[in-house]
């Protein structure tokens, strides 16, 4: 087994299990999914469901051949022990292949199956079960966490599709966010996308929500916090088309990895010019929210008082958001350590002022 139990007790991450007697299949699934999933794999369902129990997964991936031998069905099992956990079976791509799981289960896979399919696979069936809590919240929690990863994946569509964004549709949908912020009570749409399974979106709309929030703080109004909100859900689009293995890689990037990355910024901006309706502020927070006051940021060295307001108050949110979001290779930095180290280790980055104004706006929020 990949993980130990207890690492997966302590794991806030998203866990997929595999079950499949083969090692080499195990070993090949794990390669797929390191970038993305915490991974469990088993070669017996027996043992991977006595483990499971104290850990029920996202998903299990159950390859067909290897429970010939069990006998039974082993999706009435994993369903009676595991009530609610998505299952997708591997299954042999032969002519006159033996039907070992007769079970419905909520997807298959054929061997050989691409990467990019797996991936999509199982993240359909996790942000299922993520967005399927969404309708048993709130009428304004619900419409807000809803509109937004429908506009975000429609960004995505329409990037794939050479047509330019519409703005209307973003604004739209961030409507009931910037409502939510201006009555103080913005906590449940967080906490919505805790666990969900694009991690693109999760940071885009937290950086949307503090970005809007924190301009509120700072007594904007109106349209004015709209335009936060919008800049925030679409600053990081660019990274629509950065390669998953780049934009989801465990440690350090190599140089050239890391002129792709940093590519994201001028990406974003040449998608986003496209629109002729998008408010200059929005183009604004994507193009510079990675510039730093000592003009040692990227992608154009911008610094001091060159460096738009918006942009120095979406810098520090995103930094924020970055060190506290979870990630498919590190735990969330609890937020009193992350607003320590952007303190003592970020002078001359950031603008201090600014910073101070945030802490200020973090603690209030989570004040009783």
């Amino acid at each position: 087994m990949t993980l130990s139990a207890e690492t997966q007790q302590v794991s806030r991450k998203v866990l997929v299990a595999v079950v499949d007697g083969n090692a080499e299949h195990r070993r090949q699934v794990a390669i797929a999914l390191t970038s993305f999933y915490q991974l469990a794999d088993y070669a017996n369902l027996d043992f991977a469901l006595m483990e499971l129990a104290h850990t029920p997964p996202c998903v299990i991936l159950l390859d067909e051949m290897s429970t010939l031998r069990r006998g039974g069905d082993p999706i009435t099992e994993i369903r009676r022990q595991l009530p609610g956990t998505p299952i997708i079976i591997m299954e042999e791509h032969l002519p006159n292949r033996v039907v070992a799981v007769t079970g419905t289960a909520d997807a298959r896979l054929t061997k050989p199956f691409r990467r990019s399919t797996l991936i999509k696979t199982i993240s359909a069936l996790v942000n299922k079960t993520v967005e399927a809590h969404w309708e048993t919240l709130a009428p304004q929690y619900r419409d807000s966490l809803k509109r937004t990863v429908e506009s975000f994946n429609n960004i995505s569509d329409l990037i794939d599709r050479g047509e330019p964004l519409a703005f209307g549709d973003v604004s739209s949908a961030c409507a009931p966010l910037v409502d939510a912020v201006r009555n103080h009570d913005f906590k449940v749409i967080l906490d919505g996308v805790k666990d969900h399974d694009n991690y693109s979106y999760v940071h885009s709309l937290r950086v949307a929500t503090l970005l809007s929030l924190f301009g509120h703080t700072l007594g904007l109004k109106g349209d004015a916090l709209n335009v936060l909100a919008c800049g925030g859900l679409v600053h990081d689009i660019g990274k629509m088309t950065i390669p998953h293995d780049i934009l989801n890689k465990p440690g350090r990037l190599n140089d050239e990895e890391l002129k792709v990355m940093h590519s994201h910024v001028s990406r974003s901006v040449d998608y986003l010019s496209l629109c002729p309706s998008l408010p200059h502020g929005v183009l604004t927070i994507a193009a510079q929210h990675h510039e730093k006051l000592d003009g040692t940021g990227y992608p154009n060295g911008v610094k001091g008082a060159e460096l738009n307001e918006l942009a120095r108050m979406a810098s520090i949110v995103d930094i924020f958001s970055a060190l506290t979001d979870r990630r498919v290779y590190k735990e969330p930095m609890p937020p009193e350590d992350a607003l320590s180290l952007m303190t003592e280790r970020m002078d001359g980055e950031i603008d201090k002022h600014l910073l101070g104004m945030f802490k200020g706006m973090l603690l209030e929020a989570v004040s009783p």
